[in-house]
């Protein structure tokens, strides 16, 4: 049995007015969503709350408005998107709460779906002010939480609600929960990490964390120099963070009484500007020029990578090993990507990512569906890497 409350456990809902959180925090250009991702990923929990004649009822949030309603930041369009995805009509209210909410939801029919307004048109959302928490609830009779990516914020859409009306997690929520479990919560061991990107000092919490859960920690990318440099490797004019070296040195040394190896380059693509096809050279890592900038991992480093993650029963990816948005120094980050979704497809490796440029760069690499579980939810996924606490998972807790 799940630790947390699902569809499964939610009984006869026909003509029952369901709040369902969900993510709807979408790249818009020119009034259209560029990007359906995460629409599709909550398509199923609405199909099926739908199909079993509940009135269903989105909560959303849409980028970070100020000072209450503002064009730019309504939903308005994505229903229409929503619709698009669904295959079906999804109705819009220009508000959340008050008599322009309840009007649309007294109008609904069974089966029916409707799109509040921007939950954060209203600065009591973020407070998760108690007064607000009602007047969202008295438009449902029962609450379920889609919105993984949202369940790092205790606001009223994503707690709040679960205090007043009985509370599930919806599919997409559920599936999120699940991969996260398999990933580091009862990992099958060997377990590896590879953690990426630009700076240590955004991911301190991550790796203090990680070192005390797996077997192996590979760091790549930018703060994999700062790493070496704490070390006395000279890399050049590498993007590092040298005032962070007693940080990594004390990461490094929490690893090894954890019994968690920590896997750093020993070889380096280095170029002399940050360019697409400029010139480069690999070279060992102890052996950075002083004008080089390393920008990928190189080939001997590659190989040790494939190596550990054949050694993996699990592997949990945040972050890319080099500057995979420009050619060549997409190599590594690709060369590992495609070596752990082969190992997945075999059966032989449970593989969780995250994290927004982690997505981007699987999607590069083509390898995206070949995962576990890729998770969207990015400070979500993140802050439960981290082993903080979600409130609006906790909330969901049987």
């Amino acid at each position: 049995m799940a630790a947390f409350k699902t569809l499964d456990d939610i009984g006869n809902i026909s003509g029952k007015r369901v709040l369902v959180r969900v993510d709807l925090n979408v790249p818009v250009a020119d009034g259209k969503v560029t990007d359906a991702t995460r629409i599709e990923r909550i398509a199923p929990t609405i199909a099926e709350l739908s199909g079993k004649g509940a009135k269903v009822i989105l909560l959303a949030h849409f980028g970070r408005p100020k000072d209450g309603p503002s064009p730019e930041f309504s939903l308005e369009p994505i229903a229409r998107a929503t619709a698009q995805v669904l295959g079906r009509p999804v109705g819009f209210a220009s508000d959340c709460v008050g008599d322009t909410a309840g009007s649309a939801v007294a109008a609904m029919n069974k089966g029916d779906v409707l799109l509040f307004e921007n939950t954060r048109f209203y600065k009591a959302e973020e407070k998760n002010d108690p007064a607000f928490s009602e007047k969202l609830a008295a438009n449902g009779d029962i609450f379920v939480n889609d919105a993984f990516s949202a369940a790092h914020r205790a606001h009223s859409s994503t707690e709040g609600l679960a205090h007043l009306l009985p509370s599930f997690a919806g599919r997409t929520m559920q599936a999120e929960l699940e991969a996260l479990e398999k990933g580091l919560g009862n990992p099958v061991r060997p377990v590896v990490a590879i953690v990426g990107g630009a700076k240590v000092s955004t991911k301190i919490d991550l790796l203090m964390n990680l070192v005390k859960k797996v077997d192996a920690l590979v760091i790549g990318g930018g703060m994999a120099n700062t790493f070496l440099a704490a070390r006395g490797t000279d890399v050049g004019k590498s993007l590092c963070e040298h005032d962070l070296a007693p940080t990594a040195k004390q990461i490094m040394i929490e690893a090894a009484e954890a019994g968690c190896a920590i896997i750093l380059p020993v070889d380096g693509v280095v170029a002399r500007e940050f360019k697409a096809g400029a010139a480069c050279e690999t070279v060992a890592i102890s052996d950075v020029p002083a004008d080089g900038m390393i920008l990928d991992v190189g080939e001997k480093t590659v190989k040790t990578i494939g190596e550990w993650i054949d050694r993996a029963a699990t592997l949990v990816w945040n972050g890319p090993l080099g500057a995979f948005e420009i050619e060549p120094f997409d190599h590594a980050t690709v060369a590992a990507a495609k070596h752990a979704a082969a190992r997945t497809k075999a059966g032989k490796l449970v593989s969780v990512a995250g994290g927004g440029d982690t997505v981007a760069a699987l999607n590069h690499a083509g390898v995206a569906d070949d995962f576990t579980y890729v998770s969207t939810a990015g400070g979500a996924f993140l802050e439960w890497m981290e082993g903080k606490p979600l409130p609006g998972v906790d909330v969901l807790k049987r």
